[in-house]
């Protein structure tokens, strides 16, 4: 199923070649830096946000599942709501001091960042 996927070749145009073979141009995912390699910074933001205070948890390397799993331990420590999508941590709140310890516990390099 996943070579007839019709998402991947939207920017298509037809081709009259009987032995052309559409390549899609996937780029790999990077790989898992371990956590002590890691080089995380924690904002505070309130842009394009109503005026509502979030936690940025910004520059992991890694693949997206490790992002997810990383987020979703932040969320649950500090029990407030949030993404993790693109690279980035998104948490609800101003929860940048408990942030930086429950990562620097965990054995990340973490720095706060931003005013």
């Amino acid at each position: 199923m996943a070579d007839n996927d019709w998402k991947s070749r939207l920017g298509m145009v037809y081709s009259t070649d009987p032995d052309y073979a559409f390549a899609s141009q996937e780029e790999p995912e990077a790989e898992l830096l371990p956590p002590a390699r890691q080089n995380l910074r924690v904002w505070l933001d309130r842009k394009q946000r109503a005026g509502k205070v979030v936690t940025l948890v910004r520059g992991f390397v890694g693949p997206d599942a490790a992002l997810q799993e990383l987020g979703r331990r932040l969320k649950t420590r500090c029990g407030v709501g949030g993404t993790a999508k693109e690279g980035e941590i998104v948490l609800q709140g101003d929860h940048r001091d408990r942030v930086v310890e429950i990562l620097t516990k965990s054995g990340y390099g973490c720095k706060k960042a931003g005013a």
